[in-house]
């Protein structure tokens, strides 16, 4: 299967459980961000411009425990930031597995193999590493020389030692779909569990125009069209055929709710209008209809994951002939 069978049932029976309460808005993945500090500068990271001025800011273990416990998502994404800088990463990591909850950590892997002794190899527990190109681009774009042969170094380390480890690829307005067909052939090499590609937000405190248009996402995706038969993909195939403009997905705001040392921010992973003080508040003083709609205009030329695939999630069974896709999908 393409995702761990305690993940797939663990997604489906939270689905069941809150269709069955008459739960309209309930949480899929936490987005849990311990810190925004981190050991790079990449060019397309909106966090450490956007938290700037309180960048050595930090929630305790504590409170991350705590927003994990008040927020019922079977996934939580623990990201930043760079997590493996965070002081208390192992026990966050521990803790969050511990309470049988799916941890993704999102990583640049710098210093990664030195903690995999310190990490559960757990189906519970999944390494996402950042891979932005080949070897020169990667380095490029995240700012450090050498980057490229460190993570992939790391990769293989991790899988070597049994965990599971899957990348994550933004693509830019100069992203080379070619070059990315090759990135995906080594990182299969390497024997990663999964790819994810994804368009970049355009977030407001980043300023050079690096960020693709809506038509610029369709052109580039439509050059992915095979490849989910040759590389191990973990967009969805309806998610694919968004990024291809050839259906349409409302957003889904409320799937990924995020909280940081500022609170819980909304309305989105993405968009800053304030932080809220608690995971209700944020659920219940948020105008969700309006982002759902995307009648934002920042949410224009949004197409990320974290806004499109909470929708898939939650609306395949609606369809049969999309559940009979998904299936198939998770199945081979």
């Amino acid at each position: 299967m393409r995702f761990p069978i305690q993940l797939t049932w663990s997604i489906t029976k939270h689905l069941v459980k809150n269709r069955l309460k008459g739960r309209k808005r309930f949480p899929l993945v936490l987005m849990l961000e311990p810190l925004h500090a981190c050991n790079l500068a990449c060019d397309g990271c909106g966090r450490i411009r956007e938290y700037k001025e309180t960048i050595r800011e930090k929630m305790t273990l504590e409170e991350c425990l705590g927003a994990v416990d008040s927020c019922d998502s079977p996934i939580v994404s623990v990201c930043g930031g760079e997590p493996l800088i965070y002081p208390d990463i192992v026990g966050l990591v521990n803790g969050i597995v511990d309470r049988k909850r799916h941890l993704y950590l999102c990583t640049n892997a710098i210093g990664l193999e030195k903690f995999l002794p310190k990490f559960p190899k757990s189906p519970y527990f999944t390494i996402n590493v950042s891979m932005d190109g080949l070897e020169q681009t990667h380095d490029v774009t995240r700012g450090r020389k050498g980057l490229y042969q460190i993570d992939l170094t790391a990769i293989k380390t991790a899988k070597a030692q049994g965990f599971r480890v899957i990348t994550n690829t933004t693509v830019y307005k100069e992203t080379d779909m070619a070059e990315i067909e090759g990135l995906c052939k080594e990182l299969t090499a390497a024997g990663v569990d999964g790819m994810l590609i994804a368009p970049g937000y355009a977030y407001q405190a980043i300023h050079d125009d690096i960020f693709l248009d809506r038509q610029g996402i369709y052109d580039k995706f439509r050059r992915l069209s095979g490849w989910s038969k040759r590389f191990r993909f973990m967009n969805t195939p309806l998610y694919l055929e968004f990024l291809r403009g050839e259906r349409h997905f409302d957003c889904t705001p409320w799937g990924n709710p995020t909280v940081n040392p500022k609170g819980w921010k909304g309305p989105c992973y993405l968009i800053t209008d304030r932080h809220y003080n608690s995971y209700e508040e944020l659920m219940a003083q948020t105008d969700w209809e309006k982002f759902e709609r995307r009648e934002d205009p920042r949410c224009a030329n949004c197409m990320m994951h974290c806004s499109v695939e909470p929708t898939v999630m939650r609306e395949t069974g609606g369809s049969m002939r999309d559940a009979m896709v998904m299936l198939k999908w998770n199945l081979t």
